[in-house]
Parts: structure tokens; C-alpha cells; sequence
């Protein structure tokens, strides 16, 4: 029995979901959203809730069950609220900059990486002086501004001795011990 496929989404005001030759399409006041689906999960709305149901007690069946539950209930999350996520560029002369959607980072390179965001991301750059720069990305899609997130914190990954690398806000970064001078 799956515990997350059997819970209800509920829907706030001004959030419609439709269903349609498997595909579901959620749109919202910030955007519209559609995902397909398998033929053996039913998805039923019911005023302002969602429900979802399996054809059989199968194994995948069932996986499938949570899964759509869980990826249907981000798609209304995003399409009412919206996702950001923050990162920090911690380092000497580490900097962050935007023009439109390409995103210049110098990150300890002999060359700035230059990186193409999707347009469904919205970019910003935010560098104070005593603070280490903020990449902020903002989006409706919960899948997309995670892989984008990742793929600029692979650009140079946090380093446990000195913590020097590009991290989420509020990432915890553990430590290792560096070298000790040898006793004589």
C-alpha cells in the first residue's frame, strides 16, 4: 500500500488540473506545467482535490502510484508558489555575474565558465561587499531548477579543508584536518 500515492493534493484558488490522453496539465498563476503519465495510475479531480488511484496491487504499479502523487503534488507547489534555490561562490576573487540568461562565473580558472541557462529559470546575481556572491534561481519547475543548481555547483565543488567551491545557502560543508607541522 502506498502511503504517499493514497494522500490528496489539494488545490488552492485559481489552480486548474486537467486530464487528457495521458498527459496532465496543472497551470496556476504563475505558469502552466503537463507531465505524462502511466496508463495504469487514474487521476481524478474532484472539486479542489486531486486523487490518485492504481489499476493493480503490481509491484512497478505501485511505485508508480507515489511517484505520480509526488511529482503531480510539486507541479502544483510550483505553479502556485514557485521553487528558488541559492548558491554561494566561497573564495578569493570567486565572482558571479548575468547577462540576460548566460551566467559568467569566475571560479579559480585560468578562463571564466560561461553557462547557457534554460529560459524557464529566471537568473539573478547578487554580490555586497563583505558577502560572498549569490547566484539565485527562481522557476516553476522543481525537476529543471535542481539540474541547473547542480550543474553550477559541478562547476567547482565545495572542498572540505579550506570549504572554497560554489555551495547551496545553507549547505554544511564537513571538514577535514589539515597537514600538522611534524614534531622534531
Amino acid at each position: 500500500m502506498s502511503r504517499i500515492g493514497n494522500n490528496p493534493i489539494s488545490l488552492s484558488e485559481g489552480t486548474t488540473v486537467s486530464v487528457a490522453d495521458g498527459i496532465i496539465t496543472v497551470k496556476g498563476k504563475l505558469g502552466e506545467l503537463t507531465q505524462k503519465f502511466d496508463a495504469s495510475i487514474s487521476i481524478s479531480v474532484n472539486g479542489n482535490e486531486v486523487i490518485l488511484s492504481r489499476t493493480s496491487d503490481d509491484k512497478q504499479i505501485r511505485s508508480y502510484h507515489g511517484l505520480y502523487r509526488s511529482l503531480i503534488s510539486n507541479m502544483v507547489e510550483g505553479v502556485e508558489k514557485g521553487y528558488e534555490k541559492k548558491l554561494e561562490l566561497i573564495g578569493v576573487g570567486y565572482r558571479a555575474a548575468n547577462q540576460g540568461q548566460k551566467l559568467d562565473i569566475s571560479a579559480g580558472y585560468s578562463h571564466n565558465i560561461i553557462f547557457e541557462i534554460p529560459v524557464e529559470v529566471k537568473l539573478t546575481t547578487v554580490t555586497e561587499k563583505g558577502q560572498p556572491p549569490v547566484v539565485i534561481l527562481n522557476s516553476i519547475d522543481k525537476q529543471l531548477i535542481g539540474a541547473v543548481a547542480a550543474k553550477i555547483r559541478s562547476f567547482r565543488k565545495p572542498e572540505p579543508y579550506k570549504g572554497k567551491g560554489i555551495k547551496y545557502a545553507g549547505e554544511y560543508i564537513r571538514r577535514k584536518a589539515g597537514k600538522t607541522a611534524a614534531a622534531s
